[in-house]
């Protein structure tokens, strides 16, 4: 068993858990001993999971499908020992003319169901405690041209985590943001191997690279498995120091 791993029965949820980051962190607290819940659409697992990874049918942007899923979860693992909101997605465009339907949508599966699944969750964890960890962004704190709803939308994921840290820490609850810089994919790996991007990489991030996935996954990893609950409500920047950088 890790060090520092909870030892109540039950699942971590994780939404988006097939496929890019969600696959690498399934894979990754599986490797530690905890049971997997993935939230997608088909009830996928990743490629090369355990046996005992279980499969949910959700799609993150149906409230009533994401409390469906997260009750299921529990049901079957006879429990629930903690969520990560992984789930997301990406547009970008001139802020004078992105089409408010797609500013919408973005916000809603990239802030509503991180609030959602979090209330989801919640009467699961609230007996005994537990970790939720969202995923956001370093765009947090960036002026990206181009990227007002996905910045406006991590940065959202961000006072989301700190509230709820506050407000529900007598329920023994952790709430964590972990936020990304670039991240090199199975999705982006063409482009973030691409001569130009990688020039500017090393020109602009203090490791001169993008993370990999394993570095992402072993962070959150750590969280689960050490859970200390006095590191609660924060915003932790995974990013190579790039973020700091003037």
């Amino acid at each position: 068993m890790a060090a520092g791993r909870d030892s109540r029965q039950g699942a971590i949820a994780i939404t988006g858990g097939a496929r890019g980051i969600g696959a690498a962190l399934s894979l990754e607290l599986a490797r530690r001993g905890f049971t997997v819940g993935c939230l997608t659409r088909g009830a996928r697992v990743p490629e090369g999971a355990p046996a005992g990874m279980i499969g949910v049918e959700c799609d993150v942007s149906d409230d009533a499908s994401l409390h469906r899923a997260v009750d299921e979860l529990a049901k079957r693992a006879g429990g629930l020992v903690g969520l990560i909101n992984n789930a997301g997605i990406h547009n970008e465009g001139p802020s004078e003319t992105i089409a408010m339907a797609d500013f919408d949508q973005l916000m809603a599966i990239n802030t509503r169901a991180v609030f959602v699944g979090c209330r989801a969750a919640f009467p699961h964890l609230k007996a005994s405690g537990g970790t939720i960890v969202n995923i956001g962004s370093f765009f947090d704190k960036l002026a990206v041209p181009g990227n007002v709803a996905y910045c406006a939308s991590k940065a959202a994921v961000g006072a989301i985590t700190r509230c709820l840290a506050a407000e529900w820490a007598k329920h023994g609850i952790i709430v964590l943001d972990v936020a990304p810089g670039y991240v090199e994919t199975d999705f982006n790996r063409e482009f973030m191997q691409n001569d130009k991007i990688q020039a500017w990489l090393k020109r602009r991030v203090p490791l001169g690279r993008a993370a990999t996935l394993d570095e992402i996954a072993r962070l959150v990893g750590m969280l689960f498995s050490e859970a200390i609950p006095y590191l609660s409500g924060d915003t932790i920047y995974i990013d190579g120091g790039h973020g700091h950088v003037l």
